[in-house]
């Protein structure tokens, strides 16, 4: 079956959610949003494109921070309105500089911030 962009459940504002995952460790490694048109470049490309909301522009990771995302595996879920991205990444995937944007653990009520 041909996959098409635009039989994923966008929503209103014509986005859908991507979870990148690293492609060797399975580590979850940020969630960034995506349009129809940075799904298209994703695929075509390899490299993987977001949707920038407070810019308004699409976004390829790395482009300036050179923290690249190769895109490994494309996967959509069930309902088709989330996706999954296995991406070999390089470098850092949070814009604060760690690996992770999942960095901050919720302990007895307490907020615990991994930095390792």
């Amino acid at each position: 079956m041909t996959f098409d962009p635009a039989t994923l459940r966008y929503n209103d504002a014509g986005l859908i959610p991507a979870i990148a995952q690293d492609a060797t460790s399975g580590e979850v490694l940020m969630m960034a949003w995506m349009n129809q048109d940075a799904v298209e470049r994703t695929l075509q490309t390899r490299e993987v494109t977001y949707w920038s909301r407070s810019r308004g522009e699409l976004w390829i990771k790395g482009r300036t921070s050179g923290h690249t995302q190769e895109l490994v595996e494309f996967r959509l879920d069930c309902d088709r309105d989330c996706l999954l991205v296995a991406v070999n990444q390089t470098g850092a995937a949070c814009h604060t500089g760690r690996r992770s944007c999942f960095y901050t653990t919720v302990e007895a009520g307490e907020e615990v911030i991994d930095d390792s």
